[in-house]
């Protein structure tokens, strides 16, 4: 195996890996004649709903060398292994499906694989982060068009949720232990102004502070920290209201809306990384289409300093979407 196949360099300036993995190189760009997720294609049974595949083109492998945290005594050029694994979710076995199309049924053993997976992936001695996300529309530069997520096991925390644990640190320190994201939710259903869906378990919101247009958090009502922890029936609670999201979403506009999708839970402290503030599951829609002929693209102050325009006003979003009716998205 290359060195550079499944590999961390550390960036010094920002203080967070980067993963170099340069056989992804070669991964096949939207194809229009074939795919390796289709039925008869060889690599998938010929009759599936839901269905975990192997990532054919993997950032992270259990084969790659192990991963030791970053220590300064390594200088600025440190390295370290990607160890971990990258499954495909596969959604249908229709090729053509958007997943606002699916029906609650299929979303609901959608959830399930996320939770066993997560569960077996977790067992992994070297992982630390089940990263559970999805890339929907040519816009965001989707290379497969079947419905799909992926699911990556990582051996460290990733920068934006290192950022909110330490936001989540920060606020229980100073709030006798409180969980920002309960404290969050209990606002918002104070407010009511943003939020768009909610059921028994969990509500669908549009943040105070979107970062993106029409972008969505899903928060569970309980204060749980990963998918294992949700009973049954909050499990079926999620599947709806992910599918609700999405229908809305697609509806907004007329046409399937470009989005990424992250569900997030409680990353595992690795002993030489014990860092474990509260935390609190959640799912993040953020879709790029700002109206329905224009694009949000990410320039300069988003990407190169960090700070996001908004060019829409959160609770004027959050109206849009509880007028746009679910029953139009997925024809």
């Amino acid at each position: 195996m290359r060195l550079d196949m499944h590999q961390l360099r550390w960036n010094a300036v920002l203080g967070q890996w980067v993963v170099v993995s340069t056989h992804r190189q070669g991964r096949p760009q939207m194809p229009a004649d074939w795919c390796p997720f289709c039925p008869g294609s060889g690599k998938v049974p010929l009759e599936y709903d839901v269905f975990l595949y192997p990532n054919d083109f993997p950032a992270f492998s259990i084969e790659a060398p192990p991963y030791e945290p970053y220590n300064p005594s390594q200088g600025l050029f440190a390295t370290t292994g990607a160890r971990g694994a990258c499954d495909v979710v596969l959604y249908s076995s229709n090729h053509t499906l958007p997943p606002s199309a699916l029906t609650l049924q299929s979303w609901g053993k959608v959830v399930d694989l996320w939770t066993s997976r997560s569960h077996e992936l977790m067992s992994l001695p070297d992982v630390s982060t089940i990263a559970i996300f999805e890339n929907s529309g040519e816009a965001i530069g989707v290379t497969m068009p079947h419905p799909h997520g992926q699911i990556y096991a990582m051996p460290f925390v990733p920068p934006l949720m290192q950022m909110e644990l330490q936001s989540s640190a920060h606020y229980a320190g100073v709030r006798g232990g409180a969980c920002l994201f309960c404290d969050l939710l209990a606002g918002e259903l104070q407010q009511k102004e943003r939020v768009v869906f909610q059921n028994g378990s969990f509500v669908c919101f549009v943040p105070f502070a979107a970062r993106f247009p029409a972008e969505l958090s899903i928060y569970a009502r309980k204060h749980v920290g990963v998918l294992t922890e949700l009973t049954e029936t909050e499990r079926a609670d999620l599947a709806e209201a992910v599918s609700v999201c999405r229908r809305k979403l697609d509806s907004l506009y007329g046409f399937p809306m470009p989005l990424m999708m992250a569900v997030k839970q409680t990353p595992r402290p690795i002993p030489a990384d014990p860092l474990q503030p509260p935390y609190h599951f959640h799912v993040q829609m953020l879709p790029i289409q700002r109206s329905a002929t224009k694009l949000k693209y990410l320039a300069t102050i988003e990407t190169g300093f960090g700070t996001f325009l908004a060019d829409t006003r959160p609770e004027e979003k959050a109206e849009a979407l509880r007028q746009a009716d679910p029953k139009t998205a997925g024809a």
